[in-house]
Parts: C-alpha cells; structure tokens; sequence
C-alpha cells in the first residue's frame, strides 16, 4: 500500500469517503485476487495525477463484507466514484489505465 492509495475500514467509510468535500474512487479488492493486484500501480499513477481533485481508497472486501454487501460488490476489483457522498459510477474488472483515466474525466 502507499500513502496516495489509502486502505480504509469500514468504520472509516462514512468519514473518509461519504463526508468527503472531493470526488472519492473506491477500489474494492482483496488480496487473493490477481487483476486486483495488476490495476494497484495504475490505482497509484492516477491517485498522482489527479492529486488534489480526488482521493483514491482502498477496502479490502474480505475485512469490510457488509460495506461490500451495502454496495452490492460481487467482483473484485470494483471501482466506484463516489461524489457528494453518492455513488456516481462504476466499473468492474481490471482496466488499462487510459481507460480508467477515461472513466474518471467522464464523471468528475
């Protein structure tokens, strides 16, 4: 993990991610999972580029099972866009980077 890409509990969702003032990306993962681990560097890369307009969080889906449930999370990696407390967007599945950098301008 790094300090650009946070991993949050589920005790910290509503602060860090539902109280936000800034857009937040939601990484849902797990550690078993491959494509999870593939999309973490472009996670890392984007969290640079897009510094100080939004914030990127990780929640680990096996230690947070009901957030993934309250969010209805069936596969890992789900990215989800969360603006003003809502969620705004999402995909599932790793992607190449300048697809989710696409993803990402399309809804902020």
């Amino acid at each position: 993990m790094s300090e650009r890409v946070a991993p949050i509990s589920e005790r910290d969702f509503e602060s860090v991610v539902l109280e936000s003032e800034q857009p937040v990306l939601v990484d849902f993962w797990a550690s078993w999972c491959g494509p999870c681990k593939t999309v973490a560097p472009t996670l890392e890369s984007l969290a640079e580029e897009y510094e100080g307009r939004l914030k990127i969080v990780k929640v680990d889906v096996d230690e947070a099972s009901e957030l993934a449930s309250r969010f209805g999370v069936r596969g890992v990696p789900t990215l989800m866009l969360f603006l003003s407390g809502n969620v705004e967007a999402s995909k599932v599945g790793a992607m190449p980077r300048a697809q989710l950098a696409a993803f990402l301008d399309a809804n902020l």
